[in-house]
């Protein structure tokens, strides 16, 4: 129960922060949408553009189908052995991945399949000529598989476990063969919450940028993400910026509204789990060989690119680049961006769940409450609706009559960080707080107790928790982003990710691993500050 304070307080934090987010992101729009209309409108449908989204939903539609694929072998067979040696390990490392940075991943990948990396060396020595190829679309579907399938496996593999007990004990008293069990009981599990997992993994590699940028390897292999960045950054062709940036807004609509419409929600209570399931099945030798099989291969085309980043990490002069003047200058730039941008997530969270609380706890909200309520609830998801690099396109276009955008580059990057984890912050603190305040919002009400008194002596304790999961996370992925600042990356704004990605570019390898393993570590420095006093569940 809350006061009447309390809900006009929390309508109004909910109402400020719903026209801030409306206003950054509505500006942008507007001046894309009023800038040289006609020129834009004969560079909507040109040849150039829609070959542009042919290839960003081409590579989509295979990444996804790929990433899907080969996660459901991987996931039937941790799902049968769960006393698999290192099996909660792996289940972990399945979870690496996402957390990971994505140009540092992009390295490693180059590191294990580049001209130089290890499995062309191998080629080489058994006499083939190099056949894989990193770069161009062929880099794209590998790196999207690698970023994706762990996310596919751990969410089929939550599917899986969560069937009951008896479906095992059953099979085995039927002696079904391993082909039935799977037509009978494992794929109608994995049917139902394929169309979910596709629909997510869809968006993010129809939205994908910097993976697109460092492996694209050129015109042939760019998507609308990647083409919008070029128009500005090199060519400076604002018309065809925005024709693209409309066919990226409306591409994403289109996709947002099919996967809620058409596609179940994802329920992915357990993925991180490891449960052990009793299972009776898959005890021959044959099925033993293959799932053993299936797992290392999984493991090491995990585990390969991750270790490529120490190795060649270490191989770097590690002191010298952080005791560059050029290192010090990113570190101090991202720091200041990444903490200003958790700062203003975590506001504008509490902000949200606070209105929508105050919205939930009248005794007869109507359609306006309601209404407000829901659409705070899809202002958080927005950031998936218009991309950084189109926010980033129109605000550039807005500042540059203003002189030089380098001055508010770094508020702007900020900002734009902070909406990106939005989303991810909030399914973290939104049900936290719900379920906080349902175990002690009637006894905090009955004894009197509300304000600053209640946040110390209530909320508090029990939320610091959530709130430094998120608040780390928000800050590790400002750390790790190289997408906001690509527009507005030079010599006075100079981000880790920059840096890392203008030593790549500039050919200094050498330097580019070094830095990239310090970026590594400091995010997964903070992604363990954000579990830190968490422990894993323990299941039977």
């Amino acid at each position: 129960m809350l006061t009447h304070a309390e809900r006009r307080r929390g309508i109004a934090c909910g109402l400020t922060s719903f026209l801030g987010i409306a206003l950054f992101a509505g500006a942008p729009i507007a001046v894309l949408l009023s800038w040289d209309v006609e020129s834009t409108q004969t560079r909507l449908f040109t040849a150039y553009t829609w070959r542009i989204l042919r290839f960003t939903l081409w590579q989509a539609v295979l990444s996804t189908t790929l990433s899907i694929a080969f996660a459901i072998p991987v996931a039937l067979a941790l799902a049968r052995r769960p006393h698999f040696p290192g099996r909660l390990w792996i289940v972990r490392l399945m979870a690496l991945p996402m957390g990971l940075p994505v140009l540092i991943g992009a390295l490693g990948l180059i590191g294990i399949w580049g001209r130089q990396g290890i499995i062309n060396s191998l080629l080489l020595k058994l006499g083939l000529e190099q056949p894989v190829s990193i770069y161009g679309l062929s880099g794209i579907l590998l790196a999207h598989v690698f970023f994706n399938m762990p996310l596919a496996a751990r969410l089929l593999l939550a599917a899986l476990e969560r069937l009951p007990a008896e479906y095992w004990l059953l099979s085995a008293g039927l002696g079904m063969k391993p082909l039935s069990v799977f037509r009978f009981i494992e794929w109608p599990a994995v049917q139902r919450v394929i169309p979910g997992i596709a629909g997510l993994i869809f968006m993010l590699c129809a939205t994908s940028f910097t993976l697109v940028l460092v492996l694209g390897g050129g015109p042939a292999a760019t998507t609308l993400e990647v083409a919008i960045y070029q128009s500005l950054r090199f060519d400076f062709d604002p018309p065809r910026a925005i024709a693209l940036a409309f066919l990226q807004i409306g591409m994403t609509a289109l996709i947002l509204l099919v996967v809620i419409t058409l596609f179940p929600a994802l329920d992915d209570a357990g993925a991180t789990a490891g449960r052990s399931t009793r299972r009776f099945d898959g005890r021959t030798l044959p099925a033993l060989f293959w799932d053993v099989l299936v797992i290392l291969l999984a493991t090491a085309f995990l585990i390969l690119p991750l270790a490529s980043i120490v190795t060649a990490g270490l191989g770097a002069n590690l002191w010298s680049l952080v005791t560059s003047a050029a290192f010090l200058r990113a570190a101090r730039t991202s720091f200041a961006i990444a903490l200003a941008a958790g700062l203003l997530t975590i506001l504008v969270s509490l902000a949200i769940v606070a209105a929508r609380e105050a919205v939930a706890d009248m005794k007869r909200p109507g359609r306006t409450a309601k209404g407000f309520s829901a659409l705070l609830g899809g202002t958080s998801y927005l950031v998936l609706l218009v991309p950084p690099v189109v926010l980033g396109t129109g605000w550039f276009l807005m500042l540059r009559p203003l002189g030089d955008v380098a001055r508010f580059a770094p508020a702007l990057v900020a900002a734009i960080n902070a909406l990106m984890a939005l989303p991810f912050v909030m399914r973290v603190l939104a049900p936290a707080i719900e379920t906080h305040r349902k175990r002690t919002g009637r006894l905090s009400a009955s004894l009197g107790i509300s304000g600053l008194s209640r946040l110390g002596r209530i909320d508090l304790p029990v939320l610091a928790k959530p709130l430094l999961t998120a608040f780390s996370f928000a800050m590790a992925l400002s750390l790790g982003d190289l997408g906001a600042v690509a527009l507005f990356g030079s010599s006075d704004l100079t981000t880790l990710p920059w840096l890392v990605y203008s030593r790549l570019s500039s050919y200094r390898t050498n330097d580019a691993d070094g830095l990239a393993l310090i970026l590594g570590i400091i995010c997964l420095g903070l992604a363990m500050l954000g579990t830190a006093g968490q422990r894993e569940a323990k299941h039977g």
